[in-house]
């Protein structure tokens, strides 16, 4: 079956999680099923649980990965909700690719790229915030958070104020025509992106969820497990990047203490990326949208 999605760092993501010998692999975004295929194909022995709130999502992978079914539990729900669910079970491996993803993008009526017809930019369809509602009533103020904040737009003042000025804006491509006339290009990148990808973040609560995902994990009672998380942005890979400090810190007393009083016994594991695995070249040269993906790796050992 044919995808409308190129799953990113898929040769990367199968040198990380294949060589697991048994047990569960909790696909945290299994969007059109491109990793989870992979893997299930790579390795005989592992399940996998596949996750995702976009409904369409979860229709199309149970499709592509029939001949898996019974290696398979599909989820429509947040990521965030599900480890906790599921920490009774053998999970070896849990993977989240925290991207939009290409179906999202290209589809006219999902309303997350520059020329769609609608303003939209939900993931989960039943979510009651959409973009348009973001755009629309936001407060100038609370614009130019999300813009300063999940954009990190030196102009984020002016954004606002054109927006504000514009309103309200029925489709993507008012709105990113109204930025575009503004503000100029940079190189091959829209001018528009930083401020459809704070819109985005928002209307998802994206940071928020990955928090929750990470806070979940840490809380849950999961051993000898592989963390791999893909993020598209500093925001994302920031925040896995300082997570993934604190889990490795031993101790945690503060940086002035005269000595150790903590215990010296906090880890939960051992960080196995020094440096983010990124795209090569000929990857993205074939998909140009996996440019700015960043994978970081954990191992969970609390014995």
């Amino acid at each position: 079956m044919k995808s409308p999605h190129i799953p990113v760092l898929l040769n990367e993501v199968v040198g990380v999680l294949g060589d697991i010998k048994e047990g569960y692999i909790i696909d945290c975004t299994l969007g059109y099923g491109g990793h989870s295929e992979a893997l299930l194909k790579y390795n005989k022995n592992i399940k996998i649980i596949g996750i995702d709130q976009d409904k369409e999502a979860i229709e199309f992978s149970k499709k592509r990965l029939k001949k898996f079914q019974e290696r398979v539990i599909f989820e429509n729900d947040k990521f965030s909700n599900v480890v906790q669910k599921y920490q009774n079970k053998k999970i070896k491996g849990i993977l989240a690719d925290i991207g939009v993803s290409s179906l999202q993008l290209d589809k006219k009526d999902r309303g997350f790229g520059f020329d769609c017809d609608v303003l939209d930019m939900r993931m989960d369809q039943s979510n009651p915030l959409s973009a348009a509602e973001v755009v629309n009533s936001y407060s100038k103020k609370q614009l130019e958070d999300i813009f300063r904040e999940y954009g990190e737009i030196r102009e984020y003042k002016k954004v606002a104020d054109i927006i504000c000025k514009n309103r309200p804006f029925v489709s993507a491509r008012e709105l990113s025509q109204a930025i575009e006339k503004n503000f100029k290009k940079r190189g091959r990148i829209h001018s528009a992106t930083l401020v459809f990808q704070a819109i985005r973040i928002e209307v998802n609560d994206e940071l928020g969820e990955l928090n929750k995902l990470l806070k979940s994990i840490e809380k849950s009672s999961l051993n000898n497990c592989k963390v791999a998380i893909i993020s598209f942005h500093s925001l994302e890979d920031r925040i896995v990047k300082r997570t993934f400090k604190e889990w490795q810190k031993s101790c945690i007393c503060s940086v002035g203490a005269y000595k150790c009083t903590c215990g010296n016994n906090h880890s939960i594991g051992q960080i196995l990326t020094k440096k983010p695995i990124v795209p090569t070249s000929n990857e993205i040269k074939n998909n140009p949208r996996s440019r700015s993906a960043k994978m970081r790796v954990f191992n969970i050992e609390k014995d």
